[in-house]
């Protein structure tokens, strides 16, 4: 699933590449997957994109026309969606149902580009709004990690008296926005702490030493991810990764095996060694240390 650092990366090159462009045509081949009617997706064409944004995993663009001078496109990739950016957008004709293609959009120096998602399980979501927080998941977002009112006691407040488990928490989007499944297990891993730790019980050298850890692994992301193009981000990503996806591997700090925790639908993972105190987490959803 793109997270901040590729959402991020996404921003900066449509602010640079697509700022200034008109839209000729804007095509939705994936109806499940436009979740406003109104303004419709036709009032995009003949808008100029005006500027690129970051709510949390949410991209928005701002666009700008003589009849809707106040339009976002906004969209979120979710957990297999992904832009793809042609210099020439290709002509052939999009069938839907028969395509991974979600949304086109060609712009009037020919270029353009596809939203695309892969597999059975259709979670991308496009919407043309006037106001950002308009879209349900923006409204309700926390706030961003990397904004400079973010403080170490702005966190430590958000921590305090929750009884959740810390990963949960850090994945939690109406907690804080932009963090996701691979960068929880990163900043977990690099604060070396647990992720079944739970967020209220942090001592104040804990809370420092993972707010400190969500700092610096998310700026470095951010720095990798700044000017590549789309095609080059989701390798960038998978690079720097320490423990997420790692399954089987030596830890880059210690050595020990990274392991995994399975869930249904996605897994965690981390070093016993630098995280657990060397004990192995039982593989299920609820469950506490091995002993």
């Amino acid at each position: 699933m793109p997270e901040m650092p590729e959402v991020q990366g996404l921003v900066d090159f449509l602010a640079e590449r697509a700022v200034g462009l008109t839209i000729t045509r804007a095509s939705v081949s994936a109806i499940a997957a436009l979740k406003t009617f109104d303004p419709p997706v036709t009032a995009l064409a003949g808008s100029q994109i005006d500027g690129a944004a970051r709510h949390g995993k949410f991209v928005d663009l701002t666009l700008k026309s003589d009849t809707e001078p106040h339009l976002h496109l906004v969209f979120h990739l979710a957990k297999a969606g992904w832009l793809r950016w042609y210099d020439a957008l290709p002509t052939t004709l999009i069938r839907p149902g028969k395509s991974p293609i979600a949304l086109r959009i060609a712009f009037d120096d020919g270029s353009g580009f596809d939203l695309t998602e892969a597999g059975t399980k259709k979670s991308l979501a496009v919407y043309v709004v006037r106001y950002p927080a308009d879209v349900p998941g923006i409204a309700r977002l926390g706030p961003d990690p990397l904004d400079p009112s973010f403080t170490r006691d702005v966190f430590a407040a958000l921590l305090e008296g929750r009884r959740t488990q810390i990963k949960g928490l850090l994945r939690d989007q109406a907690v804080i926005g932009g963090i996701g499944n691979a960068y929880s297990d990163e900043i977990l891993h690099a604060a070396r702490m647990s992720p079944y730790a739970p967020a209220g019980g942090l001592n104040e050298a804990e809370v420092t030493g993972l707010y400190d850890a969500m700092q610096s692994t998310l700026r470095e992301a951010v720095a990798e991810a700044s000017g590549k193009p789309p095609a080059e981000l989701k390798d960038a990503k998978r690079r720097g990764m320490q423990v997420h996806a790692r399954r089987g591997e030596p830890c880059p700090v210690c050595g020990d095996t990274v392991r995994s925790v399975f869930f249904a639908d996605r897994s965690l993972e981390y070093c016993p060694t630098c995280q657990t105190g060397g004990k192995v987490l039982a593989d299920r959803r609820l469950s506490r240390l091995l002993k």
